[in-house]
This record gives structure tokens, sequence and C-alpha cells, in this order.
């Protein structure tokens, strides 16, 4: 669990870094990267068996295959570095809500990522990486505020599906469990509940920051500025999805606060954070991520690759060595005018849609896609989808599992896509709902899940300024 003791120590290296030179960096990265090797050679059979024929100290890492998901989660026992985590006991430990946050098999913690490349996936961190983890998020994140880096005295809101094990309510409940003053000063809030009943939470609790997703965030605002959200925060954090130029400007502008932006993964939380020039810069002294073409040849800086593969430095339990992200990258070729001796990079990540149904009585009501995800692979089990928005009360949704199966699964997520809807206000929501029917790629190799259809009659939606703003990412 948290260890204030080696996150304190990983902190005082991270913050040496941080002033150091890339060279220093490269060091750093080179050393940890050799020591990975060893460690998965040593104890990963699957690794050992791939590692068979290099040495790990003088191993170029583009010699090694990369891998994916899919076929690591087929050979789980042997890919993990400890015997007594297994799939099966994992599959268990995520099955109960009551172990969200709580030390999994090992003592390691446990969280599953959602399908959003069409595979779920499960993560298993120990010690080291956990604290390599909150080292990074305390002291790589933007300061706007730099008098309290460590936040004492905030109240700070994580607004995202709190029902599973997923990266970020795992980490939240993980603090509140084991941190000093953690349990006050840190809550999570679903936003699979009605937006009122969200809006009536956090002017209960008035955080002081929120921790959030693009998508969610403009719900946020959108609910403010129709006067049903009373808070004012002094710092919004978002995550997990592009953010635009337009999107950042409504938030900031509705709250009065700043916005932020970070990019991490469920294989590896904190892997870069903004600088006072809004440009993302990855911790290349605990993460490798290389950008290739489609035939996995590395991308020169300044051009946008096809594929990412990601090192984790940190994670020695499972470990991760050129594992194929569904996001695509471009470093900058110029050094950042910040002065970071970390590497600038863009991110094209998810591409979901919020969507904007109306209820019974014409008043509009928003749909956050990782919301509507959550519900379909949680509630449902359905993974690989698409569900696109045809009019202000009609949504089609494609299930790519076809046959019985198939049929099976369609009328699972159709009765939990009407079940929630019904919560939020839409019972009268026409769902068409058809199996054996594949979702289109976006531009970054992931299904696109959540599609909007804008009504033609209607006026363009301020709070939907990512339809008319070409930008994917705002760095």
């Amino acid at each position: 669990m948290f260890d204030p003791w080696r996150t304190s120590a990983v902190a005082l290296d991270v913050m040496a870094a941080s002033r150091g030179s890339r060279d220093a960096l490269s060091r750093r990265q080179s050393q940890r990267l050799a020591a990975l090797l060893a460690s998965a050679a040593r104890r990963s059979p699957l690794y050992r068996q791939l590692l068979s024929r290099h040495d790990p100290a003088t191993t170029p890492l583009q010699a090694l295959p990369p891998m994916l998901k899919a076929d690591l989660m087929a050979r789980f026992d042997e890919w993990v570095a400890d015997p007594r985590v297994t799939l099966d006991a994992l599959r268990a430990f995520v099955a109960d809500p009551a172990c969200i946050g709580r030390p999994g098999p090992a003592g390691c913690t446990v969280w599953e990522s959602s399908g959003s490349t069409g595979e779920p996936g499960l993560f298993v961190q120990d010690a080291q990486a956990m604290a390599v983890y909150d080292a990074l998020e305390a002291w790589r994140r933007p300061l706007s505020r730099w008098w309290n880096p460590l936040l004492l005295g905030e109240r700070i809101a994580f607004v995202g599906a709190t029902n599973g094990h997923f990266a970020s309510t795992v980490s939240v409940e993980r603090l509140r469990r084991s941190a000093f003053g953690a349990a006050s000063a840190l809550r999570g809030f679903s936003f699979l509940q009605p937006a009122s009943a969200l809006a009536a939470q956090l002017e209960s609790y008035l955080p002081t920051v929120i921790a959030t997703y693009p998508t969610a965030a403009l719900m946020l605002a959108e609910e403010a500025a129709a006067g049903r959200l009373r808070i004012a925060p002094q710092e919004i954090w978002t995550g997990g999805e592009p953010i635009t130029p337009a999107m950042r400007r409504v938030v900031s502008a509705q709250f009065r606060c700043p916005v932020t932006n970070s990019y991490g993964a469920s294989e590896f939380l904190a892997l870069a954070s903004e600088c006072p020039m809004r440009r993302l810069h990855l911790n290349i002294d605990w993460a490798i991520l290389e950008s290739v073409d489609e035939r996995g040849r590395p991308v020169p800086d300044g051009e946008l690759g096809d594929a990412t593969l990601l090192t984790n430095l940190a994670n020695h339990v499972q470990p991760l060595i050129r594992y194929r992200l569904g996001d695509r990258i471009m470093f900058h070729a110029r050094p950042c005018p910040c002065g970071s001796p970390l590497p600038a990079l863009q991110v094209q990540g998810r591409t979901d849609d919020s969507l904007l149904l109306r209820d019974d009585a014409d008043r509009a009501v928003r749909l956050v896609p990782l919301a509507l995800t959550t519900v379909l692979e949680e509630d449902a089990g359905v993974f690989d989808f698409q569900l696109v928005q045809r009019g202000p009360r009609a949504l089609s949704l494609h299930v790519a599992e076809a046959g019985a199966a198939g049929e099976q699964a369609a009328r699972r997520a159709r009765d939990a896509l009407a079940g929630w809807l019904r919560v939020q206000g839409l019972p009268h929501v026409r769902l068409d709902v058809r199996c054996g029917i594949r979702a289109d790629l976006g531009r970054t190799g992931k299904s696109i899940r959540v599609v909007a259809r804008p009504e033609p009659a209607d006026a363009p939606d301020p709070f939907n300024p990512q339809a008319a703003d070409d930008a994917h990412v705002a760095h």
C-alpha cells in the first residue's frame, strides 16, 4: 500500500532528475532498463524464454519483439514474475467491489483496464511501482499554486467510474485507506449517477481540486453554467482523453481556475504531465515510449507514429516491455521553451464523443462517454462495441460478437443501457441494438466506441467545442 519512506526516497530522485540534464536522465533510463530485463529473465517464465538468447546488460531494446495485450493475457501466469499472482486469483479479487483499493495477491495493487482496444486487461503493481507513480504524480504535475506542492488542506474530488477496479478509483481508495489524512482530503464521486445527484454531492463536499476526464469536466461546466452546480474549485486536473484548446477554455472560463492535463495509462499511471507551455513531458527516467510506423520502425521526431510501444521501468512484478498501447504519439523535434530536460510529446488517444440527448420535457441531458462505456463493460460484459447517437432520443448500439453469443451480449447490453438511461431521466430513448457488427477504427487505432450524430436543426453546442476544433490534443 502507500509507503511514505519508499515514496520519499523515490521523490528525492524524481526531484533531482527533474533539475538534471538529459544525459543524466538517459543514464537512469539505461540502468533501470538493464535491471528490468535482468529481473524479467530471472523471474518471469515468459521472458525467461524470450530473453534466453540475449544478455540483459547489453541487449538493445529494439531487439525484443513488441507485445500485445491479448497475447500476454493468454499467457498471464507465465508472464507475471510472482507465482502467487495468478489470473484466477486476480479475477476473483476484482469481482469483489469491497476489495477496491485493498492489497491484492502477494500484497500487490491491482486494477483492470477498460476494453477500449477490444481486450480488457488486469494489471498488478508492486510497492516500488506504486512509489514511483506516487512520486511522479506529486512532484511533476503542474504547480499552479507553488506554495502548496503537497496540497495540504485541500479537498480533492475525483469524478469518474467508482464502481470498479479501475486505475484511478483504485489509486484514490488506496490513498484514502492508507495515507494519513487522505480519507477526508480525497473522495471519489461517480459520474454514472444522474447529474443532479452528482452536483448535490459536490456542493456538499466543496472540492478545491477536481480530477476528472475532459468530457466530464465539460459536463460539470455545463451544469455550473445552468446554475445547477455551485462550486468554486481552484484547480481542475484532466486526463484519460484528449483535451482541445477550446475544451480547456470553456472549462477554465466557467470555473475561473486553471485546467491542467496529464497523460497516463493503466499500464503506467504517470507517463507525462504538462509544463507551463501546456506541453506534455514524458518521464523518461521511469518509462520508455517508442513511436513506430505500421511496420514497427522508429518514427522521427516531428512525425506522428502509427503505434506506441511502452516499456515500464518501475514495475518488475508484471514486466511490460515494448508493450503496444492504443495511442499514437509524436515527439517534438525542438526542445520545449520551458527548459525541461524531459522530452515533449503530443498524444492522440481516445476520440469518443459526449452525447447530448433530450428528456421528456425536451431538456438537454449530456452523457459522458466514459460513463457509457463503463455501463456496457461492467454491467453487460460487452467490450467490443460502437454506440452511435441517431437523434435527440435515439441510439444505435452495434456489438461485434456474432451468433448466439452475440445475441446474448446484445440483450445484456440493451438491458444494462436502458436501465441506466432510465436513472438519468431518459426512459424513452429508442435503442436499436444489433450484433455481429464491428466498430470503425479511429485515427488512433482504437475503436471509436461512442459517436455523436448532432441534430441538424440544433444550434451549435457551446459545451461541445471539440466539434468545432480540429485539434485532438492541446499540446
